[in-house]
């Protein structure tokens, strides 16, 4: 058979096992070993357990299981909570300052756990309920949490950046530096549609009161005094510290990421066993628990992925894929947007982690030939999956809104997320002509890379 028949008859057989309903892990692993047995030498079949574990045992990834446990002590206990009361506390006095408090409440919590889903549920069931009783509609609430938890994937420590630098080869360091910039960039737009929304839903409020006399919950503003503020810092201000010592140790190459990521799981438990007094066995089992039921299915992901791309390489697809995207003859930036555009698709039905994996070895070597740094398309690529998390029909975070503020209808959430996706794909616009925002401090801090 030809490449061009094998690689059809290759994407077929994907769609129709990943469709099936068969987890992702397994789906893939199944291709690959279907693709093996009828195209390629009979030994291979005996090397697949060997191979798998191969792909497995690289260093950078032995940080995804530590930054895993790292965020469920965080996600899992009352961290969450007093990170959003603080800054709630704080920008009492900006407009739409609660919405705002819950943008940077899932920023920072984003930036400790390094998970979207954890993210959303940790802020979005305090954050949530607050809104709504302040007066904010239904699906604005929603849309916050949902939008804001998407950093969780963007803001180092992050997962789907450590798979790409092991898929992309690039530096881990690099990359969560690239990723600093943008994600500060998303949370000021974040804030600054919120603050417009909360003026409209204001002034419609404030119409409404003054013909009909309808009081509304979001025409009261709630002040603090300088003492409530300082009262709301103890408690957060720990996990803080933890932050800003995981970032200074990884950056000024005191520990390697798998070192930091091992030493902020080690400090995050003692600071919840200290703050919060969770240090018996039945408040650390939920969190083990956790951990290695997230940690087991991230990794089987990773070695049936990395297996599946390996049968993709050594039947030429990949390559004759990425070949095909040169030979277009297309202009730089038209095989970027088709490329992005391919990953938006993607992102109805394949989780950021199954994107980064099956696709680099086609996507990577046509833009490396067009001369795009892969640093900066890694974190353009991320922010591009970050819409994944929130547009339907298979948008992660929308059902994880679903299941913790369940009388919000999805149309509601669906509604309420759509401007932030149009924020995101805004920024990656923005991106593209200022490069600088994402490579600027990481060059600052380690150099220009080689070319």
């Amino acid at each position: 058979m030809s490449v061009l028949a094998i690689g059809l008859l290759f994407a077929v057989v994907t769609l129709l096992i990943m469709f099936s309903g068969i987890s992702i892990a397994f789906a893939l692993g199944i291709v690959a070993i279907i693709f093996m047995y009828f195209f390629m030498p009979a030994s291979s079949l005996d090397t697949v357990a060997q191979n798998v574990y191969e792909e497995m045992s690289s260093i950078t990834l032995m940080s995804i299981p530590l930054f895993i446990l790292k965020g469920a002590a965080i996600g899992r206990s009352r961290a969450g909570k007093d990170l959003y009361d603080a800054l709630h506390v704080w920008m009492g006095k900006v407009p739409g300052g609660l919405g705002v408090a819950n943008v940077f409440a899932c920023a920072l919590f984003a930036a400790m756990a390094g998970s979207s889903p954890a993210t959303c549920s940790a802020i979005g069931s305090a954050g949530i309920p607050e809104m709504r009783k302040r007066g904010y509609s239904p699906g604005f609430a929603a849309g916050i949490i949902a939008a804001g938890g998407t950093l969780g994937i963007l803001l180092p420590p992050s997962i789907t950046m450590i798979l790409y630098s092991v898929a992309a080869e690039q530096s881990l360091g690099r990359l969560f530096l690239a990723a600093i910039g943008p994600g500060i960039m998303l949370v000021i737009f974040f804030s600054g549609y919120t603050i417009y929304r909360f003026r409209k839903e204001y002034s419609v409020a404030y119409e409404s009161y003054a013909v009909d006399k309808i009081p509304n919950p979001i025409l009261d503003r709630q002040t603090y005094t300088a003492q409530q503020k300082m009262m709301a810092l103890p408690r957060v201000l720990p996990f803080l510290v933890l932050l800003i010592g995981v970032m200074v140790a990884l950056y000024g190459g005191y520990a390697t990421p798998a070192e930091t990521a091992g030493l902020g799981a080690v400090f995050a438990f003692l600071l919840i066993a200290i703050i919060y007094r969770m240090w018996r066995f039945k408040d650390l089992y939920p969190l083990l628990d956790v951990t290695i039921r997230e940690a087991s299915m991230l990794m089987f992901i990773i070695g049936m992925s990395l297996l599946f791309a390996n049968v993709m390489s050594y039947l030429h697809l990949s390559q004759s894929a990425a070949q095909a995207i040169v030979d277009l003859g297309a202009s730089r930036w038209v095989l970027l947007a088709a490329i992005l555009a391919m990953v938006i698709v993607l992102g109805f039905f394949l989780p950021p982690v199954s994107i980064i994996l099956m696709t680099s070895p086609i996507f990577l070597p046509p833009l490396r030939a067009a001369g795009f740094d892969l640093v900066w398309f890694g974190v353009v690529m991320t922010i591009v999956m970050e819409t994944g998390l929130i547009h339907p029909p298979v948008g992660l975070n929308i059902f994880v809104i679903k299941n913790i503020a369940p009388d919000i209808t999805l149309r509601e959430i669906i509604y309420g997320v759509m401007p932030f996706v149009v924020i995101m794909l805004l920024s990656v616009v923005l991106l593209c002509f200022f490069p600088e925002i994402a490579t600027g401090l990481s060059n600052w801090v380690m150099g220009a890379p080689i070319v």
